[in-house]
Order: structure tokens, then C-alpha cells, then sequence
């Protein structure tokens, strides 16, 4: 009896070192940028491989779980921002950042494309390393263009979701009123994005460089 007891406790403790010796699961990292308007930032990111999720939301601002009218409508201070949910193992920060500034027009301080205003405007939220990757991106997109980019990396500030309907908006099946009449909210979403000029803007200041244009 006691031999077996014996055995079986020293299988529980192979057992153990077994389980110990497994690697440990990188922990999921958060980034938030805001690059315009947060649909067309959430279709770019979603393609990235390493990327888990992009969430639309609200950022930077002075008032607690505003609105999209409020956002929009201006005097709160936020941004159209996004959380990005990656996996630090397959793309890091420095890299994500890259990709953020070729994908918006840096240049601007006014908004972007044809949004206009406050909450339209380009910035990264980070701190620690973070925000040392956000730096070094800046300087670097500031060389490729010869030109001073005005995109500010500012404090890491509260998150709040937007409304459900922004979430994944470029992909909606439902069915939306629009100047162009009733149609699928991922066709609203296409129209919008050629409409404003976003992609046209940034393949004339990224060319080859920009990477979710074709």
C-alpha cells in the first residue's frame, strides 16, 4: 500500500513540473490612438494580423460616458478615439504605431479628410514604454515626410465605449437611411470612406508606404 502510495505521489509531482514547465500565455495589450473618424480606423487595425479586436470610443475629453452628438457637437474635449487589442507576440507597439501614422494624414491639426473639428483630430494616449514607441513613430513618420507632424502623443486617459451601432460599423448588415437612399450599412460605410477622400488623401502623402490602401 504504501509503495503505491508512493508512486502515485510521485506522479502527482511529475504532473506538477510538467504543468510549470509550460510557457505562460503573453498577457493581451491594449494601445489607443485617434485617427479621424473611429469607423474607418477600426476596418484598418481589425485586418492586422496579432490584432484581436478594435473598439470604438471616446478619449481625452473632460465629460464622463458622453455621447456621440455630445462628442460630435463639440466643447467636451474628446477625441473619436479606439482600443486596440493585440497580442504583443505576433505585432508589438512600435510596429502598430508605424501603421497608424500611414494610415492618416499627420499633417493636419484640423481634423482629418473631410471631418472637421476637435473631436476629429489625430493623437495617441500612452504612457511608459508605450509612449517611448509613440515618440520614436512620430520622429520617424516626421523623416519620411520631410515635415513636421502635428499628431500630439498625450497622457493615457479614461476609455469610454461608444454606442453599440459604431461598433464594427463597416461591417453592419443592417439597413440605414443615407443620402444615397437605403442601403447596408457596410455599403454607407464604402461610400463614406471614398466620399470623404480618406484613401485618396493618404496614398498622395504615403504612397507605397500607406498600408490598408491598394
Amino acid at each position: 500500500m504504501r509503495t503505491r502510495i508512493i508512486r502515485g505521489l510521485t506522479g502527482l509531482c511529475l504532473s506538477a513540473l510538467a504543468i510549470s514547465a509550460q510557457p505562460k500565455a503573453v498577457q493581451a495589450a491594449e494601445l489607443y490612438v485617434a485617427g479621424g473618424c473611429f469607423w474607418c480606423v477600426e476596418a484598418d487595425f481589425e485586418k492586422v494580423k496579432g490584432v484581436s479586436e478594435v473598439v470604438s470610443g471616446y478619449m481625452g475629453g473632460s465629460l464622463a460616458n458622453p455621447t456621440y452628438k455630445q462628442v460630435t457637437r463639440g466643447g467636451t474635449g474628446h477625441y473619436e478615439a479606439v482600443r486596440i487589442d493585440y497580442d504583443p507576440a505576433q505585432v508589438s507597439a512600435r510596429q502598430l504605431y508605424d501603421l497608424f501614422f500611414r494610415s492618416v494624414d499627420p499633417l493636419d491639426a484640423g481634423g482629418q479628410f473631410c471631418d472637421r473639428g476637435d473631436s476629429y483630430r489625430t493623437a495617441i494616449f500612452a504612457d511608459g514604454a508605450d509612449r517611448q514607441a509613440a515618440q520614436a513613430a512620430k520622429a520617424a513618420a516626421s523623416k519620411a515626410l520631410g515635415r513636421q507632424v502635428v499628431t500630439p502623443v498625450l497622457d493615457r486617459a479614461p476609455f469610454y465605449e461608444a454606442e453599440d451601432y459604431h461598433q464594427d460599423y463597416y461591417k453592419g448588415t443592417n439597413t440605414v437611411v443615407t443620402r444615397f437612399g437605403i442601403i447596408k450599412q457596410s455599403d454607407a460605410y464604402k461610400r463614406y470612406r471614398t466620399g470623404c477622400g480618406r484613401d485618396q488623401r493618404i496614398r498622395a502623402l504615403w504612397g507605397s508606404a500607406a498600408p490598408f490602401i491598394n
